[in-house]
């Protein structure tokens, strides 16, 4: 469970979390990987700016990878989801499918 952070204490650094009073990495999850790949495609998708940057940069070529990786995770994991997962995983294929048509116009 994470911890509030006492006022003495500094704030962890973005991406992380304070377990046992000291900043760790979160948990992996399935939804954590998912929603981690969701914003490396959207990074190359130029719609997000880079770690402490909020320079875009277009690489559609990544981007479809991405996608392209998302999408064998659904064919690999079908039938072994909960709904919950498998709701995640679809919305955001369909998102970033029609991102990524629109980013190729």
């Amino acid at each position: 469970m994470e911890e509030q952070v006492d006022r003495g204490e500094q704030a962890c650094p973005p991406g992380q979390v304070r377990r046992g009073g000291e900043c760790v990495m979160p948990e992996v999850t399935f939804t954590a990987f998912i929603i981690s790949l969701n914003t490396s495609a959207l990074y190359h998708l130029g719609e997000i700016g880079g770690p402490g940057s909020d320079e875009k940069n277009k690489d559609l070529v990544l981007a479809k990878h991405v996608i392209d990786t998302l999408r064998v995770i659904e064919e690999k994991t079908r039938g072994n989801l909960d709904q919950e997962e498998e709701e995640l995983l679809r919305n955001i294929l369909y998102d970033l499918k029609l991102r990524y048509v629109k980013a190729k116009d």
